[in-house]
């Protein structure tokens, strides 16, 4: 077995496609399912995967070929139904599984799904033991799988979406109560539809429920954290404190104000991140984010003796520079926001947790405390091309450069591809909005004169 071959089925988040078409297919994810178990199988001791999936349609196909896969290969597999990612990775960790696994393509529309593996400390795993899955899936198993006597066995754990609101309500602090205070939810008819509505009202809120009515295609449809203007409507509607909007899975979170003004991820990050310096709560005095979060990020957490640490795009390398430098916050502009005192993944419902925790301290309106810092104009284009990504060429490379003095230490440039489209991210952000619009065109007349039409 050589598990030396770069990945093809796993990306930066998991396995993910159209349902029903390679790789989202009922063999591919029952092959997945005895490829892990054989991959995990530990002598004298019987491996448990706790099974969970947001609510999409597919997600009955594809948990049912997992679930054969898994118990083949001699897995007994614990299904959850529907739940946050963040819950199933804290599940296993407090149930002392072996493995997590969610059914999800996180804020994509119901037509996608994916698969997402969590290992036994509740961290997505590394790119290497993902490479030795897929070279199992490469191999004849069929003398590798249990004997009869050993096949796996499935139940049911009943009381999993009680445990992850008991665990959520233990990030808020303790003495604070949410009475009084009007919130407006929206689930993007996923995974937390329960969970995220249940937990806030018994923690005193006056919640107000949208997206909230899971049908298997409607997950975010006009709703959650990636289509927000149903919820900030919503919240001026109600005369709502604060709104929440959260994606297909529960990982990510977009805040509106009072007014119906949308806070996202770095606004976030600069909320908690002051709030918790003000408690002695940062370690490290480090946060850690993307380079597509916002320089005004940067240069705010600065003023308060907090380096922003940047790394390349996905949540799954935010975590793994925290667990390398120690940091507790870090997340992505997008809603992502990871909280490791509290959770192992982005978790969506704790990050809003602590952003009205800092609302019930300060009895303060949302707009006012949520404004943390002045963002600098920032501008994103996305370029197709075909044919061999123009990335790294020697003219790019200059135009790059030329740019770059351009902005002469007042602003960024990061040119990036996008990891399931041929596609060149181009973002320019500086103090000055007409030379951010001037850096963009450049860029993107650069990249179209080095891809055909």
């Amino acid at each position: 077995m050589n598990g030396s071959k770069p990945r093809k089925l796993f990306g930066t988040d998991g396995i993910r496609g159209t349902s029903n078409q390679a790789p989202m297919t009922v063999d591919v994810a029952q092959r997945l399912g005895q490829a892990v178990g054989v991959r995990f199988r530990k002598e004298g001791h019987r491996q448990r995967v706790i099974l969970g999936k947001d609510t999409r349609l597919s997600g009955y196909m594809i948990e049912s070929a997992l679930i054969s896969g898994f118990l083949s290969a001699g897995m007994d597999v614990t299904q959850v139904g529907p739940l946050p990612t963040p819950a199933i990775a804290m599940l296993t960790r407090s149930l002392r599984a072996d493995l997590g696994v969610v059914i999800s393509a996180s804020h994509n529309p119901f037509e996608d799904n994916g698969i997402k593996i969590f290992g036994p400390t509740g961290f997505k795993l590394s790119d290497t033991t993902e490479s030795e899955i897929e070279a199992y899936m490469r191999e004849d198993l069929s003398d590798r799988l249990a004997a009869p006597s050993e096949v796996g066995r499935a139940s049911r754990l009943n009381d999993a979406a009680g445990r992850y609101v008991e665990n959520a309500k233990a990030s808020f602090p303790r003495g604070l109560r949410l009475d009084g205070i009007k919130i407006v939810i929206d689930c993007a008819n996923g995974s937390a539809y329960r969970v995220a509505p249940t937990a806030l009202w018994e923690l005193g809120a006056d919640v107000v429920k949208i997206g909230c009515e899971p049908n298997g295609i409607n997950i975010n449809l006009d709703c959650g954290s990636t289509a927000p203007e149903r919820l900030c409507a919503a919240v001026v509607q109600h005369g709502a404190q604060l709104g929440i909007a959260l994606d297909g899975d529960a990982d990510r979170v977009i805040i509106s104000d009072e007014h119906g003004r949308i806070i996202d991820g770095d606004q976030i990050l600069a909320l908690i991140g002051k709030s918790w310096i003000a408690r002695g709560q940062l370690r490290t005095n480090a946060v850690v984010a993307t380079v597509m979060s916002n320089l005004g990020l940067e240069h705010f957490l600065a003023e308060h003796g907090v380096t922003l640490l940047r790394t390349a795009v996905g949540d799954r390398y935010v975590v793994e520079k925290m667990r390398e430098v120690g940091a507790n916050l870090g997340g992505e502009q997008s809603g992502h926001v990871v909280l490791s005192d509290y959770a192992t993944t982005g978790d969506g419902l704790v990050a809003a947790l602590q952003v009205l925790a800092v609302l019930v301290e300060s009895d303060r309106p949302a707009s006012e405390i949520c404004r943390v810092f002045n963002p600098y104009p920032q501008m994103l284009r996305n370029i197709r091309y075909s044919g061999a990504s123009p990335l790294g060429t020697s003219m790019l490379e200059e135009a790059r450069r030329e740019i770059e003095a351009l902005l002469d230490g007042h602003g960024r440039l990061v040119l990036r591809a996008s990891g399931t489209e041929p596609l060149i991210r181009v973002m320019v952000e500086a103090d000055d909005p007409a030379l951010v619009e001037q850096s963009v065109s450049y860029m993107c007349d650069a990249i179209r004169a080095l891809t055909p039409a």
